[in-house]
């Protein structure tokens, strides 16, 4: 049976929690992080403990795993008991998607979870028409600067035109609904799709089965 929730302020904006590069020794959970850049960037504080590896196509990222995401389904199945993916699921086509998802399934554990952060781009759209907006207009300043409706949509300009890089790009984009069937299709079964304190993006806790009481509590789900 397939559980899908909508909730609001799951997710925080900054948890303040760094992780070093070198891996946790002695913890009983681990969280793949997935295109993550390096492991200076902040993650959840409910990764806080655990042991935390970080996988990138970037060799100079300093990435436990150096490799595509497209390609996770050749790792060791049932691994990971998290996998965290920011704001980089939609550097991939949109028939790529599939894939990555796919991948993400067969490396979790069957008591594991993904948690997925993306642009929505309703709330990117809708503020841009309503008001009258120019496509290069600023839409918020970000720790690294003013990001635009153009960055949001297409990949920051500014990182793919400093790197030459075209895996900074933005290939596709999701709603609430979107990424909701996307995942679904994947095969998750418990699904909790969520409102971020960034008004434009979107998340989603997935789940391979029923959330155990600890999950639940651990990342503030609703279950009423």
């Amino acid at each position: 049976m397939l559980l899908f929730k909508v909730i609001k302020g799951v997710f925080s904006r900054s948890s303040g929690v760094k992780y070093p590069l070198a891996r946790k020794t002695g913890s009983t959970n681990s969280v793949l992080n997935v295109g993550g850049g390096n492991k200076l960037i902040d993650i959840p504080a409910h990764y806080e403990n655990w042991e935390h590896l970080l996988l990138d196509i970037d060799p100079s990222s300093g990435a436990d795993i150096i490799l595509d995401a497209r390609k996770l389904s050749t790792l060791t199945a049932e691994q990971f008991d998290a996998i965290y993916c920011s704001h980089n699921l939609e550097h991939y086509y949109a028939h790529d998607v599939p894939t990555v998802l796919s991948g993400f399934f067969h490396a979790l554990k069957s008591d594991g979870f993904v948690e997925i952060h993306v642009p929505d781009m309703r709330a990117v759209l809708t503020r841009f028409v309503e008001t009258g907006m120019e496509i290069d207009d600023i839409l918020y300043q970000s720790p690294s600067g003013p990001i635009s409706v153009l960055d949001v949509i297409y990949g920051w300009g500014k990182q793919i035109e400093s790197t030459g890089v075209d895996f900074y790009a933005h290939k596709t984009g999701f709603t609430e609904v979107t990424l909701l069937a996307a995942l679904k299709r994947a095969g998750f079964t418990h699904i909790w799709i969520a409102r971020t304190a960034d008004p434009f993006a979107v998340g989603a806790f997935a789940f391979k089965q029923s959330p155990t009481a600890t999950q639940i509590s651990r990342l503030g789900l609703a279950t009423g």
